[in-house]
Order: C-alpha cells, then structure tokens, then sequence
C-alpha cells in the first residue's frame, strides 16, 4: 500500500481494484497464503488416520494417499509461485530505512550495558527510561542529548550513542537460529538440505 510502499509486486501476481484505478492487490501473494488453512485439513486427516492404530492388516492406511498427495501438489505449486514472486520483487530499501523506528534499536543499547558489565535487568530498565525520555520529549532514541544517556548510566556516552546503527544490528545475533546473516544462511541451507 502507499502509506508504507516497502514492497513492489510486478503487474502479473497482481489484480487491479474493481473501484480503485490506482490500486494492486496481491492476489496471488493472498491466494498462496490462504492454502496454510487448506493444508490443515490434509495434516488432520493423517493424524486422524495415524492414531491409534489397531493391531490388524491396516488396511485403512491406504487412506493417506488422497491428502497426501494433494498436500503434495499443492505445497509445490505454492513454493513455484512464491519463488517467481521473491525473484521478482521490488524491494524499496529507502522506504523501509526512512520508517524504521531508533526504538528497535533498544535491545542493542541493553546488550551493549551487559558488555560493559551491567547486569541485562538493571540495563532493561535503563533503556527502558531512555526510551520513555524520547517518547516524552517527543525525539527519536538516538536523538537525546549525550548527557541524557550520561544521566542514566556513567557507561552510555557519544561513542556508545553512535555505535547505534540499524546496519548491522541483526548481525549481532549470531547464535543458531538468530538473525545475522550468517545464522540465515545456515538455516538456508540446512532447510535446503532436508527438501
């Protein structure tokens, strides 16, 4: 949508508005979503099916082949469509970078404290003040005066302050499952690893 305008979907994965000439909805991006829910209905059928199983010929188990083959079809054709769609996306970085909030940056400020040696509940409580000092004098995070972050705790100084950026704090994350680059691309390849 406009007020946001973070992600552009080419023309062919769209749909035009039946009263609004300027808007493209994303119907296929919708349509592919809306199948998580009919794929519940497979997965309950074969652990219906699983459960309990009797001590006999099961004969029954036959009946996983119905759900299973179209939750098969149908995850396929899902990952085909959502591939063209990642592939072709137009992502507008300078849109997301403009709108993103100093307070996401919070938590790095409270890692930072614990690297200092304070202990992460005591450094919570600090940015959590600072985060409430910015709200009040109606700023971003990073804003505040350097005395401001003084005030609050002896560790927090301009150096400090500055060191606050948006690239690069996810790579900050780098334990197993986090979010650094690093970390995605493991998890990239062990997904692809088990497909």
């Amino acid at each position: 949508s406009q007020q946001f305008n973070f992600v552009e979907l080419p023309d062919r994965f769209c749909t035009g508005s039946s009263i609004m000439p300027q808007k493209k909805n994303p119907d296929v991006a919708e349509l592919v979503r809306g199948k998580t829910g009919r794929m519940n209905g497979p997965l309950v059928a074969l652990l219906t099916l699983m459960k309990s199983q009797p001590l006999a010929y099961n004969k029954d188990n036959q009946e996983d082949k119905e759900p299973l083959f179209d939750a098969i079809d149908t995850v396929t054709t899902g990952l085909q469509v959502f591939t063209a769609i990642w592939e072709t996306l137009e992502v507008h970085e300078d849109r997301i970078t403009t709108s993103m909030d100093d307070a996401m940056l919070a938590t790095d400020l409270a890692d930072y404290l614990t690297q200092c040696g304070v202990p992460f509940r005591e450094g919570h409580g600090i940015v959590t003040a600072l985060v409430d000092e910015a709200i009040e004098l109606r700023c971003n995070l990073r804003d505040l005066d350097p005395e401001v972050y003084h005030r609050f705790s002896e560790h927090l100084d301009a150096r400090s302050i500055g060191s606050l950026q948006f690239v690069g704090s996810a790579d900050k994350r780098d334990v197993p499952g986090g979010t650094s680059r690093r970390s995605i691309l493991e998890q990239i390849e062990q997904a692809r690893a088990l497909i």
